[in-house]
């Protein structure tokens, strides 16, 4: 049914902990109604078979290590574009959110925290997964701009269903995904930059790496006061120094 990003992150009194990713993800998905049982912010931990919150859920699949997806209908995320809708998901493990259709700036969103968004390409495979299905999202690492994702869907008695979802990803977007976030990616590349140029150690002709370096110094300084090498010294060179495979546990609303 419906999920706006306010059923994603709720607002409120939430908003104090915007600055703090573990204690708003206690309101992940805690307005979202389950397709299974009806029941708002709540379902079945697959890890365990309990009834739990949907954030002690999330946060329990985060703690084990489990990837998982979250499963939607028509115009997922729609409302304001909260920003912690898309961020809370990527902070507790979600690789994707599986929908028929979303909400341009929610999806935008998701593809900066680099969760990858995926609609239904039939739309009626939504109906056809249960609460106690797992869902594979097969050959990620060949994920490319204007090519289908393939996903197998398997039931608990071991039969599965395959099917195929769309993505509006761009081979920027996949970056984002592969780095875990465009945020990633922009720390390596200024941690790159901030790495210094190092030239390699010069070498005299028939001598050793660094060979005669005090004698090349004195000579430099006393060029830089005006001052020449004796006649037939040599002069000094120019010195450089200075200058996979998801297979997941999901949510459904």
């Amino acid at each position: 049914g419906k999920c706006t990003t306010d059923h994603i992150s709720m607002a409120g009194p939430w908003l104090k902990y915007r600055g703090h990713l573990e204690n708003i993800s206690g309101n992940l998905f805690l307005g979202a109604v389950n397709a299974f049982t009806d029941a708002v912010g709540e379902g079945k931990d697959q890890l365990d078979g309990t009834t739990k919150s949907f954030p002690d859920i999330a946060k329990h699949y985060h703690e084990a290590g489990q990837p998982w997806i979250a499963v939607g209908d028509e115009n997922w995320g729609e409302g304001s574009s909260r920003e912690h809708a898309a961020m809370e998901p990527r902070f507790r493990g979600a690789k994707a959110i599986l929908v028929r259709s979303f909400a341009r700036i929610h999806e935008a969103n998701l593809k900066k925290q680099g969760v990858l968004p995926l609609t239904f390409a039939d739309p009626s495979v939504y109906d056809a997964i249960g609460e106690d299905d797992r869902i594979s999202v097969v050959g990620l690492s060949e994920l490319a701009d204007g090519k289908p994702v393939d996903l197998v869907l398997t039931k608990p008695d071991g039969t599965t269903v395959s099917f195929q979802a769309n993505h509006t990803m761009s081979p920027e977007h996949i970056e984002w995904f592969k780095a875990g976030s465009a945020l990633n990616i922009i720390k390596a590349s200024r941690k790159k930059s901030r790495q210094p140029n190092r030239a390699p150690p010069s070498r005299e002709p028939g001598g050793a790496p660094g060979a005669r370096r005090a004698d090349r110094r004195v000579l430099a300084v006393g060029l830089r006061h005006g001052r020449s090498p004796a006649p037939g010294a040599q002069r000094p060179a120019r010195s450089l120094v200075g200058r996979r495979l998801l297979r997941a546990p999901h949510f459904r609303t």
